[in-house]
């Protein structure tokens, strides 16, 4: 998957809330036939979800384009997924999955899309945000079931599903879901998926909240996230895009490492930090992100 740093939720009833979206600077947009969309809404959503594709593909637009269905419980995922996988679309962004069972099932009405529509085999992404207690007691068998599956959702939030299912009492400290996010990372790095995606941050005026949020979570080890609301944006470009100074110490310490190595030296002191062949390979792989997000903007 390509790193994603933000991922920009929009209601998938108004078409031109998209462009609002894509002027926020958003790596990605999650077109949203769920939550953001009322019941009675739902049907006239799903073609205008579609124009939208349709229209911000022929465009160009930078943005990777996602769609949230309904869940599979609700019985109206499949009207969905016909209406949406096309050209121009990325991937879905699954709701409140319950097993890897779930997955596979969705795996194969995708592939019966994609070979109808004259997609590429495997061209439509999935990540899957775990909002369910059995989704999250099984998140490893579900983040491998499927090579589809290309980043995980470690959901947290005030009062949202998470918090329902689970009982706990939000905190912006995050105490109350640090296993649950860390065990989620890991169940991502254990399946060969190394960009995990947080979300989401639900106070609109709070961005100093925000940015220790969405530090807190890089920390831990996720690589962006998924947002709300414009205004938090380019608070999780910035978290989630290396520093320049970052970038400029990783190149020095490869250097530094380089030059000992063809002394015959496996280890070098590097300004004041013992470094060896495992350093090398983290530097390596900051500076690789930091490339593919240049080149993705």
């Amino acid at each position: 998957m390509k790193p994603y740093r933000s991922m920009l939720f929009v209601p998938g009833h108004k078409a031109s809330w998209a462009d609002k979206g894509l002027a926020s600077g958003a790596d990605a947009l999650i077109l949203d036939l769920e939550d953001s969309v009322p019941a009675a809404e739902k049907d006239d959503a799903r073609p205008i979800v579609a124009a939208t594709i349709d229209r911000l593909h022929a465009d160009g637009v930078r943005a990777d384009l996602w769609v949230r269905p309904n869940a599979s419980v609700t019985g109206i995922q499949g009207k969905d997924l016909e209406a949406v996988i096309r050209p121009g679309l990325a991937g879905l962004f699954l709701p409140k999955v319950f097993s890897a069972e779930e997955i596979v099932r969705i795996d194969a009405v995708v592939s019966h899309i994609e070979a109808r529509e004259g997609l590429d085999a495997g061209s439509i992404g999935l990540i899957v945000s775990y909002e369910t207690a059995v989704s999250m007691a099984h998140c490893e068998e579900i983040a491998a079931a499927s090579p589809r599956v290309v980043s995980l959702l470690g959901a947290t939030g005030p009062s949202a599903d998470v918090g329902r299912e689970l009982g706990f009492e939000f905190t912006p400290e995050g105490l109350e879901t640090l296993y649950l996010r860390s065990r989620i990372v890991l169940a991502a790095r254990a399946a060969g998926l190394h960009h995990p995606v947080a979300g989401v941050w639900q106070d609109i005026k709070d961005l100093e909240g925000a940015r220790k949020f969405t530090l807190d979570n890089k920390r831990l080890g996720y690589r962006g996230m998924v947002c709300i609301h414009p205004s938090h944006v380019a608070i999780a470009n910035e978290v989630f895009t290396p520093s320049v100074e970052e970038v400029d110490f990783f190149r020095r310490m490869i250097e530094a490492f380089r030059h000992a190595e063809a002394s015959g030296s496996a280890a070098v002191d590097f300004e004041g930090q013992h470094i060896d062949i495992a350093h090398v390979k983290t530097a390596q792989g900051v500076i690789a992100l930091a490339d593919a997000i240049t080149a993705n903007v």
